[in-house]
């Protein structure tokens, strides 16, 4: 709690010791685990080589198939902004990403619950031509060592389980294995996945199962990645691509979910676009809705009613706190369907954001504030 209010972190995430892979790894699939200075070699069932190579900082020349499992990183980046979630870390005394300084973060930065996402495996997950059963290896090894990783503080460390896209035949069985675990959410990438959208119907038995499962799906980017990104073909900096990929991707991300009829098909389903903040939202609605008024004729089977009202329904997005608009925004969709999140420990992620937070209430009503921090996204992630 910070300065009388609960904050939910709807968006921190962990930091995958390398270790770790080769120790949750499924037998069949060790040889594939990263490793630290040193190159492994290995085949898989088609004969394809799988390459992983490590050195410092801690994911840099992480590859697969001979391909670094992130796109276009540039030196400057690594020396400038590499430092920055060692940085971040070492601030509460998390030098072995451990759990235990997960929650000394968290109570120093005044959270009283976080939901953790990936780091390593927002690129290791999405890389496009990884063959889909080793793909499946690595998240169910990552699910698995979540669950360990939350397990010391289970209503304080809520997971955020990862979803196999490359094999539409896995999402389901892992959705329930998930559930088991007692999770109430997961995340997919925003980007097409060997060419799927995510309103693809190879996926359409994934999400009836959420839908009655209740559990929540998240829709996160990762700028740098080996999937079909926007502006991964014009820009080569960070500041270009990462500009391009957080709001634009989640963009087409919503329009998949409202053209393709999924939305409309599963009503109870509850959708969050986090880490791209909200400022994009009340145009891109604006616009579906034009769009619908003069196209409806060409998507009535798939989107019965105005696109900004399945958001509304059934959709949740995260703000920054240092977005000047907020107020407008609200006016424009309401203000319950609003959450934070901190991206601890990431370079985009700000020691005072928790404070940041809290001190909307310069701007908003205090009820406001904390239906941002508390109530929102409790009711997203469908906690009792």
């Amino acid at each position: 709690m910070l300065k009388g209010y609960q904050i939910l972190d709807a968006d921190s995430h962990v930091m995958e010791p390398i270790e770790m892979w080769e120790e949750y790894l499924e037998p069949a699939f060790k040889s594939f685990a990263p490793k630290k200075e040193q190159k492994t070699i290995a085949q898989t069932a088609s004969s394809r080589v799988i390459e992983i190579d490590l050195f410092e900082p801690a994911f840099k020349n992480l590859t697969v198939s001979g391909e670094r499992i992130y796109y276009n990183i540039s030196d400057a980046v690594w020396n400038n902004g590499g430092e920055r979630a060692p940085e971040n870390l070492a601030q509460y005394d998390d030098r072995t990403y451990c759990p235990e300084s997960q929650l000394q973060a968290m109570e120093q930065l005044g959270v009283d619950l976080a939901f953790l996402y990936p780091t390593a495996g927002l690129w290791l997950f999405a890389i496009d031509k990884m063959e889909s059963q080793v793909a499946g290896a690595f998240i169910r090894a990552y699910n698995n060592w979540l669950r360990d990783f939350c397990s010391c503080a289970p209503k304080l460390l809520r997971g955020i389980g990862a979803i196999n896209l490359h094999e539409p035949a896995e999402m389901v069985s892992e959705l329930r294995r998930i559930a088991e675990f007692g999770w109430k959410a997961v995340f997919l990438r925003p980007n097409p996945v060997k060419g799927r959208l995510l309103s693809d119907r190879a996926y359409e038995e994934f999400w009836t199962e959420c839908e009655r499962l209740n559990i929540a799906v998240s829709i996160h980017e990762g700028t740098h990645s080996r999937l079909p990104t926007v502006g991964s073909d014009r820009f080569k900096t960070r500041f270009g691509m990462h500009a391009c990929s957080h709001p634009i991707e989640q963009m087409m991300a919503l329009l998949a979910l409202i053209e393709g009829g999924v939305l409309e098909r599963h009503p109870q389903l509850r959708v969050a676009f986090l880490e791209s903040g909200c400022g994009w939202l009340p145009y891109w609605l604006w616009r579906l809705d034009e769009e619908y008024h003069n196209l409806s004729w060409e998507v009535k089977d798939n989107v019965k009613m105005k696109p900004s009202e399945y958001f509304r329904r059934q959709c949740f997005i995260a703000v920054e706190p240092s977005e000047p608009y907020l107020s407008e925004v609200i006016r424009y969709i309401g203000e319950d369907n609003l959450i934070f999140g901190t991206d601890y420990p990431h370079i985009d992620f700000h020691s005072d954001i928790t404070m940041q937070a809290v001190g909307l209430e310069k701007r908003l009503s205090k009820d406001i504030v904390q239906k941002i921090l508390w109530d929102n996204p409790r009711r997203f992630y469908g906690l009792e």
